[in-house]
């Protein structure tokens, strides 16, 4: 029964990260990361399928055999989280959530940014 749930899991990590491909503010690397930590437990078949897939398993893989980010997908966050702080600054957010927003969106932008990039 503890398997069934983990390929659930699985499969819910795996729509949303699909879902944040195109949504900008979802992120699709956690979830895809997620997902493979859950199929992990729950469904090989499903974790081989992840892991192989041609479009989402490099970002898995570069993840779990180099610790890399790709650059591009660097890039992307950065933009986006400085985008969505600038929203709450033009819609006067209160002082105490655009700090929340600072400090969160510049300790993931850090992490991001010293990661490796995948090699060639």
């Amino acid at each position: 029964m503890k398997r069934f749930w983990w390929k659930i899991a699985g499969i819910v990590c795996v729509a949303l990260g699909v879902v944040g491909i195109l949504v900008p503010l979802l992120p699709t690397t956690p979830f895809l990361l997620l997902a493979a930590f859950c199929f992990d437990r729950g469904s090989p078949k499903l974790h081989n399928w992840l892991v192989s897939h041609a479009h989402l398993g490099p970002i898995i893989n570069d993840w779990h055999n180099h610790g890399a980010v790709p650059t591009n997908a660097k890039a992307v966050a950065v933009i986006f989280m400085a985008t969505a702080l600038a929203i709450g600054v033009y819609f006067n957010l209160p002082l105490y959530v655009l700090a929340i927003q600072a400090v969160i969106f510049s300790a993931v932008s850090i992490f991001l940014l010293t990661r490796p990039a995948p090699p060639k």
